[in-house]
């Protein structure tokens, strides 16, 4: 009679061990995205603390947090019978920075979408304008804002008008590079069914070109905010660059500290924003 070796005798299933729980690593991932921003600012200033403590520079060049907090404080209420810096709550500086930006940007990414959907679907359209597209995208800020300023004074057209110019850019690129990706075949594809040509760049171009068209717009945004404080550099106040570039002229950095984290943190909500604008109008894309 024949018998089954040991090693060929399958596991009771008493025998085989239970799946082990990771209740903490569930937890964790759930977690992360909150928790790995918090680290890492917690970690920042704790850093700046130690820096600023250590005495290596003057409280004038890192001042500590808490010089930066009261900053914050004073230029956000009124105290002492001043009102916010220079009569403007930090709120209102922030308030008007981004209604500059709101125009300009805004003209500058109409501009650039018009532009760039011509661009890409008529050829000699961008043979004629790329080059100066190009030209203006190598440009700083500051190399035509005095220009601006003399063409236009010192009010708010000079300042609406660099922004407008520097956002322009970054979405005429994107968008006449998207309209030229689009697949050949779905263009003929729409031409053989009859459709006439604003037909096709309605519901096949603008449609394949919106994922990249959006990306740069937030370009286009991003690059408008760093114009900023060049758009403020003269006649800038009321404004958050232009109460940036005042408190720098008197060294006073912790209201410079507390403008430069304003414009970034307002900046951050502003591009969350638009890619929570991007996901919802462009869901496929990333998708297969």
């Amino acid at each position: 009679m024949s018998t089954t070796p040991a090693l060929l005798k399958p596991a009771e299933p008493a025998d085989v061990p239970p799946e082990p729980r990771a209740p903490a690593r569930g937890v964790w991932v759930r977690v992360r995205p909150a928790a790995l921003p918090l680290g890492s600012l917690l970690l920042f200033v704790l850093l700046w603390q130690l820096l600023a403590a250590s005495g290596t520079w003057s409280e004038t060049l890192v001042p500590p947090p808490a010089r930066v907090w009261d900053a914050f404080v004073d230029v956000s209420t009124t105290h002492d019978g001043i009102r916010g810096y220079n009569g403007t709550t930090l709120v209102e500086h922030l308030g008007i920075s981004l209604r500059r930006i709101a125009f300009g940007a805004g003209i500058g990414v109409v501009a650039g979408v018009v532009l760039g959907l011509l661009m890409g679907t008529v050829g000699w359209v961008r043979s004629l304008f790329e080059p100066w597209i190009t030209f203006l995208r190598t440009l700083p800020p500051l190399a035509y804002f005095s220009l601006l300023v003399i063409w236009l004074g010192i009010d708010e057209e000079p300042k609406v008008t660099l922004l407008a110019v520097a956002a322009f850019p970054p979405v005429a690129v994107s968008t006449t590079t998207a309209v030229a990706a689009v697949p050949k075949h779905l263009v003929e594809a729409a031409r053989a069914l009859g459709a006439s040509r604003w037909a096709v760049v309605r519901d096949v171009v603008v449609p394949s070109a919106l994922p990249e068209t959006l990306t740069g717009v937030r370009l286009a945004v991003g690059v408008a905010y760093s114009s900023l404080v060049a758009a403020e550099l003269v006649n800038g106040l009321p404004g958050i660059g232009g109460m940036v570039k005042d408190a720098a002229n008197y060294n006073n950095t912790p209201v410079v500290l507390v403008g430069i984290i304003a414009i970034g943190l307002s900046g951050l909500i502003i591009d969350g924003l638009l890619l929570r604008l991007e996901r919802v109008t462009v869901p496929w894309r990333g998708r297969a």
